[in-house]
């Protein structure tokens, strides 16, 4: 059978492009969102032209959320809400969110090692807060660079924290990240703990600098399917 589609909103930055790529390589139909549909249809040639037979279409942000069951947002912590109000119309009951945001101080001018404080507790459960009633968010992708993303012929070796408050919205989440090789999902708990996993990217940059690497993240000890609960 077929995989349904995702539609990524902000795929026209560095890590949702590159989640396009890596999906569209696995055979998964992307939808690219932008807030100009020139631009996501740019985009959408782009990914094309490096997976050939990609099934991929560009639209407008709203056009691209109502297309699919699965959304992701990946557009920076700036442009959250905002972005979010944009397509909350679209977004129908039963629609996965994957947020990929991360409240660094960089959105206004601070360090990207640091993370604001979002007086919900995290950006997750901000936007938890925006969207309508029926949708769920879960929280994840966190610690994936996006260079590696974007490099194809890169090998992936690391695990996607996955945070939400309903089992069945990360079970479903985790079957698409099971569909990039090299990444393993991993059961974080509930939404609330997206304050302590956004904070990992952080961390990652701070490595990332002080080594001149491009790390990610590996949790040892746990069976090879992760933990469901």
């Amino acid at each position: 059978m077929a995989s349904p589609p995702v539609t990524i909103v902000g795929a026209t930055g560095d890590l949702g492009f590159g989640l396009a790529l890596r999906l569209a390589s696995a055979g998964v139909p992307v939808v690219i969102g932008s807030r100009d549909a020139g631009r996501a249809a740019e985009a959408a040639e782009r990914v094309q032209a490096a997976v050939p037979g990609a099934e991929v279409r560009g639209l407008a942000n709203p056009d691209a959320a109502v297309a699919a069951d699965v959304v992701v947002l990946s557009v920076p912590f700036a442009s959250q809400a905002s972005t979010l109000r944009s397509i909350r119309g679209a977004l129908r009951p039963g629609t996965l969110l994957l947020d990929v945001t991360v409240p660094l101080a960089a959105a206004v001018g601070g360090r990207p090692t640091r993370v604001l404080s979002v007086w919900q507790g995290s950006a997750a459960q901000q936007a938890q807060e925006l969207v309508p009633e029926g949708v769920t968010v879960v929280s994840g992708l966190h610690t994936v660079a996006a260079r590696h993303l974007a490099e194809l012929d890169h090998p992936l070796d690391e695990d996607v924290l996955l945070a939400s408050d309903d089992s069945d919205a990360k079970q479903r989440i985790a079957a698409l990240i099971k569909q990039i090789p090299g990444l393993r999902p991993i059961d974080a708990g509930r939404l609330e703990m997206a304050r302590i996993t956004e904070q990992l990217t952080a961390l990652t940059i701070g490595i990332n600098i002080r080594h001149r690497a491009t790390a990610g993240f590996k949790v040892t000890g746990l069976p090879d399917s992760g933990s469901w609960a």
